[in-house]
């Protein structure tokens, strides 16, 4: 009775982490209950203009402050090795409180795409006994991570009431487990010029998106330059990834301008105007079109490569994992009985193993997916992936991995760049009742033979890439920069 008494007075305690459990060298706190839905947060405060800095400043008067993190302060692998030692130690020496927080423990994390993607490849990485499941609070530009499990893709409100119900809301989240994509870049040392992938302004990467590996990795070869990396969401190359390079470039060069969501998605439209991606055909020549610098190769569920038929107007190519791109767009759709008779093609499962790929000629035959049932140009679904890059009438191309854009500089002699993707792993996320994103083994879940008529005109293990060596900010990245 006591207990229920003090549940009533204060529910918060339901996601409260005691003292002794981060610092167990202190005396052990008098725990009237167990929580029921312990949670550790992760805030970026420089995300969403001042928004980050003052949700931080609410979980932490809502918490217990020590379970509240800065991720401009403090890594979450750090915070998580540390925790999880803990934990074990606790849970030998027999205590029953470490066992059930562990077993139930759920993260928030609080940012931009590329925050909340570097903290499910920390979880991916560290290999937990019990790794936590992920709720994402959007605090970036387009959120197509939150947004693909039913977190939104507005910024949130910071105040006591939102975060209680967004709490309670993490509480009474279902589990989805997605699939995680490693991707591999390597070329042989250039005779002349540079191939290394270029961030914007040229300032350093973040790091959470791409990684030079090491000279004992055994990814490396002698004589090449290979870069390995990881996402969650998507691989785009193109004229989108350009637009997403010019709108952070900008963004670096005037951080004071980019402090408000609205702001920010209007100046990315004017940019995709500037850039041309609403007029290729009349400002970009042929040329950088995919298929004419480009060979693309799938591996379908067959297991052997394949060259993939890239239709000549396509100027943007997107690998989608999850259904929600551009600020929550599904550009695969949902393929008709037709479509999945005469193609062999399925919804967008998130955990199944295979990436769907999209072409678009331009931003206007992007604007099709405002239309029910819009889809951009599908042009397979694959386990596997494998650009190469040849010498052209090009000199560069742009990428894009979860938001996060770079400058491809692409051969100048006779070799050749390769990109390859492939399957990873897998993570739990936290998502909301009847969210975009659908997993194979719901039973709820349209299966291929019983997806609905409705689609619009068709024109068409366990490598870690995360934590420690690949996702963590180096001393010298700004965390303001990050999305």
């Amino acid at each position: 009775m006591a207990s229920t008494e003090s549940a009533s007075k204060d529910p918060l305690k339901e996601f409260y982490i005691p003292d002794y459990i981060f610092f167990p060298s202190s005396k052990a706190d008098q725990v009237s209950e167990t929580p029921t839905c312990p949670i550790l947060v992760f805030i970026n405060s420089k995300s969403g203009g001042q928004l980050g800095g003052d949700l931080l400043l609410t979980y932490r008067s809502l918490l217990n402050k020590n379970q509240v993190f800065d991720l401009g302060e403090e890594t979450p692998d750090n915070v998580l090795r540390r925790l999880f030692l803990t934990l074990e130690k606790l849970k030998l020496s027999g205590d029953e409180l470490a066992l059930k927080i562990q077993e139930r423990l759920r993260l928030i994390v609080a940012g931009g795409d590329g925050t909340a993607g570097w903290l499910l490849s920390v979880v991916s990485d560290l290999k937990l006994s019990h790794p936590p499941p992920i709720a994402t609070v959007p605090l970036g530009t387009g959120n197509n991570l939150p947004f693909a499990f039913g977190w939104g893709k507005k910024n949130p409100g910071t105040d006591r009431e939102s975060v209680i119900l967004f709490l309670n809301q993490v509480k009474k989240a279902n589990e989805m487990k997605i699939d995680s994509w490693h991707i591999i870049l390597r070329m042989k040392a250039p005779k002349e010029g540079v191939c290394d992938p270029i961030a914007p302004l040229e300032l350093p990467h973040s790091l959470h998106a791409f990684h030079r590996v090491s000279s004992s990795d055994e990814l490396n070869k002698e004589g090449c330059h290979t870069f390995r990396g990881g996402f969650w969401n998507y691989f785009s190359m193109g004229m989108d990834a350009q637009v997403s390079y010019a709108f952070h470039s900008e963004r670096k060069l005037h951080p004071e301008k980019f402090n408000n969501q609205l702001v920010n998605q209007k100046t990315y439209a004017k940019l995709g105007c500037t850039q041309g991606w609403f007029s290729a055909s009349l400002v970009h020549r042929s040329s950088r079109n995919i298929a004419q610098f480009a060979k693309v190769k799938v591996m379908k569920i067959t297991g052997e490569w394949e060259d993939l038929n890239v239709p000549s107007y396509i100027r943007s190519i997107v690998c989608l994992n999850l259904p929600s791109f551009s600020g929550g767009f599904n550009p695969w759709g949902t393929p008709n009985r037709k479509k999945i008779r005469d193609r062999d093609l399925t919804p967008p499962y998130v955990d199944d193993g295979l990436l769907e790929i999209v072409g678009f000629r331009d931003a206007w035959h992007g604007l099709v997916l405002l239309a029910p049932n819009g889809h951009g140009t599908r042009l397979a679904q694959a386990r596997r992936i494998k650009f190469e890059f040849r010498k052209g009438a090009v000199k560069e191309t742009f990428m894009r991995i979860d938001g996060e854009p770079w400058k491809q500089p692409l051969p100048v002699d006779d070799d050749t760049v390769v990109v390859e993707i492939s399957a990873l792993g897998q993570v739990k996320m936290l998502a909301v009742e009847n969210c975009k994103s659908k997993s194979i083994y719901d039973p709820s879940t349209p299966v291929r033979h019983e997806v609905e008529d409705g689609d619009s005109s068709d024109e068409e293990e366990g490598r870690k890439f995360g934590a420690a060596d690949t996702f963590r900010m180096p001393d010298e990245v700004d965390i303001s920069h990050v999305s």
